[in-house]
């Protein structure tokens, strides 16, 4: 998503308590970044954080990693958060299991390793990148599948919604490419019996136009020392 310049963005950040600065820091300690050692969930391509504040919300019990490329889309969403916190009686400094990270996920892994054990990962209507030069862009690409293994739990589930056809089913071929399984699918998200769907900007905005948005969990095959 392109967004335009926000010279506040970078400066709001600076002083927010829940956005990392230094995220090098904590490569394979993200445990002690947050004030409650709890499961750690991450978002890649958190965009402007709707996703990511509703789910800090309504899990407290859970650490969320929400993960962008741009600081200007995280400047939004950190003013997204704090009203969505606010929307209920709550302050921005409420926000106790949430931490925003500018990073690319290119070098996820130099980032977040091993040692994390990330609990559960998010993908929500990435780049679709149709053209077939720029596929291993994609964040479900099989390459960048076998790179979450690295600091995934082997019983982790990656969750992966998108409104692009396209890209949903290029994808489910370059899950099982990569040893993952499939445990649910559907698409046709809105009218399926997932309960615990929490709508993005993206899927409100596709589901207005009367676009079906596609879903799948997935998880790496177990292999025998596993079983």
């Amino acid at each position: 998503m392109r967004i335009r310049k926000k010279k506040w963005a970078e400066p709001e950040l600076a002083v927010c308590d829940f956005f990392v600065k230094n995220p090098d820091d904590f490569a394979g300690k993200w445990k002690s970044a947050f004030k409650k050692e709890q499961p750690i969930y991450l978002e890649i391509g958190c965009g402007k954080c709707g996703f990511a504040g509703q789910l800090a919300l309504q899990n407290p019990d859970k650490n969320i990693i929400a993960l962008d490329i741009k600081i200007d889309m995280l400047g939004v969403g950190r003013r997204n958060i704090v009203e969505i916190y606010e929307g209920v009686g709550k302050t921005q400094n409420d926000v106790d299991n949430l931490l925003l990270v500018n990073y690319n996920v290119e070098k996820l892994d130099k980032v977040i390793t091993a040692e994390d054990k990330i609990d559960r990962l998010y993908i929500n209507f990435c780049n679709p990148w149709p053209r077939p030069k720029h596929k291993k862009r994609r964040l479900t690409y099989y390459k960048k599948l076998e790179m979450y293994k690295t600091f995934l739990r082997p019983e982790s589930e990656i969750r992966f919604k998108t409104d692009d056809s396209d890209l949903f089913e290029e994808s489910l071929q370059y899950f099982e490419q990569s040893g993952y399984e499939i445990l649910y699918i559907t698409r046709d998200l809105h009218n399926s019996d997932v309960q615990d769907n929490i709508q993005t900007e993206h899927e409100k905005m596709f589901s207005a136009e009367g676009i079906k948005i596609k879903y799948c969990v997935a998880r790496q095959k177990k292999n025998a020392e596993q079983e």
